[in-house]
């Protein structure tokens, strides 16, 4: 089966968003989309992932579903952080979710930074692992009050060259 990495914009939100909550089906989390997705929900013109601060990619496959996503923006000078790592479960262990990982990170390459951080729910044990294996390290906790009770790892790593 072929999937393909593409670009997306504002538009697209509803696919990434829909693509998120089989996730959170999965991980039996509640459904709070106004709370967990102010980003997704943003109006255009707030919306964190345009060009020149930010891009967002879909994964689609060859049906043209979103099957993954990931999204970055510029923190500051050097520093780019990472958003919206999902894969469909059945997906996951074929290299899939390291293709998109990676495109984010290539974005921030070509837009100057040297640094990626992100943060990465603690109950999310496969993206950790991949994150591990390319070089990123646990460097602190954060709790976010929520109505998943949720805790977050951050990751952080310099852009390797």
């Amino acid at each position: 089966m072929s999937f393909q990495i593409e670009p997306v914009g504002y538009e697209t939100a509803p696919e990434v968003i829909e693509l998120i909550h089989r996730v959170f089906d999965e991980y039996g989390f509640i459904w709070d989309p106004e709370d967990e997705f102010w980003d997704l929900l943003a109006e255009e013109r707030a919306f964190p992932y345009r060009s020149p601060i930010g891009g967002i990619w879909v994964m689609r496959d060859a049906e043209g579903i979103v099957v993954g996503s990931i999204a970055a923006n510029r923190i500051d000078g050097p520093t780019v952080e990472l958003h919206r790592l999902y894969l469909d479960a059945h997906l996951r262990g074929q290299g899939l979710g390291r293709r998109l990982f990676e495109t984010g990170v290539e974005w921030a390459r070509q837009h100057g930074a040297w640094r990626i951080e992100l943060w990465s729910d603690t109950r999310f044990e496969d993206a950790h692992r991949l994150y591990e294996r390319l070089g990123y390290v646990k460097t602190e906790t954060r709790e976010l009050n929520d109505v998943n009770d949720t805790v977050e790892f951050k990751y952080e790593r310099e852009i390797p060259e």
